[in-house]
């Protein structure tokens, strides 16, 4: 079955179509979705058949994909990482919701929809507020990933020609507006500093400044 194309507005998200994407997700679909940088493509951390679909839409076993979590706020953080120095979460507390992508230690209590053997968990909390509904609904983080392939120059940002790429692959498309063609910031704060793994759409000046 062919996937739903469904348009939500960007700046003012329809709850009613916020609350049919969650329980879409809450039921093991994977779903298409824009950020606050690139559109990226999730599901439930619940359903280990929807992250097993998401792994191998991009060509990947799950063990070897490196997925993060898409938070509403940073609440869940200590569910899934170890105890977080000061100075680290003062960063997040400044940088967040934005375009970053922060690397930190897992604790024991990976899911098993994941690798529980991954020595670190990438968390996001993008300044979208279509994914920050629909985070705070589902009420769990959700499992996300970019759409680019190796074989893609760049990102793809619009949403009627990603919904005709992915539309046999997943269940939901978002159409949120042009999507952009810059990733978010990737930082790894697993050991005692900061080290910039991806220079993207968050800037890296200042980083530890209080």
């Amino acid at each position: 079955m062919a996937a739903t194309l469904l348009e939500i507005h960007p700046d003012n998200p329809d709850k009613r179509k916020i609350e049919q994407v969650a329980k879409a997700l809450e039921e093991g679909a994977v779903v298409i979705y824009p950020t606050d940088t690139i559109y990226a493509m999730g599901c439930s951390i619940k359903h280990p058949k929807a992250v097993e679909r998401l792994a191998a839409i991009k060509g990947l076993k799950v063990e070897k994909a490196n997925f993060s979590i898409m938070c509403a706020d940073l609440s869940h953080l200590a569910d899934y990482t170890k105890p977080i120095s000061q100075s680290h979460f003062r960063l997040l507390k400044r940088l967040l919701p934005g375009p970053y992508t922060f690397i930190f230690e897992s604790n024991n209590k990976i899911p098993k929809t994941l690798n529980p053997k991954k020595k670190t968990i990438g968390i996001r909390v993008p300044d979208n507020k279509i994914c920050m509904a629909l985070s705070a609904i589902v009420g769990q983080p959700i499992i996300t990933t970019s759409l680019k392939e190796d074989s893609l120059v760049e990102y793809p940002t619009d949403p009627e020609a990603i919904f005709e790429a992915y539309k046999n692959l997943v269940d939901i498309v978002i159409d949120g507006g042009m999507g952009n063609i810059i990733a978010s910031t990737v930082l790894d704060c697993s050991g005692d500093g900061i080290e910039v793994v991806r220079e993207g759409a968050g800037s890296i000046e200042g980083l530890m400044a209080n």
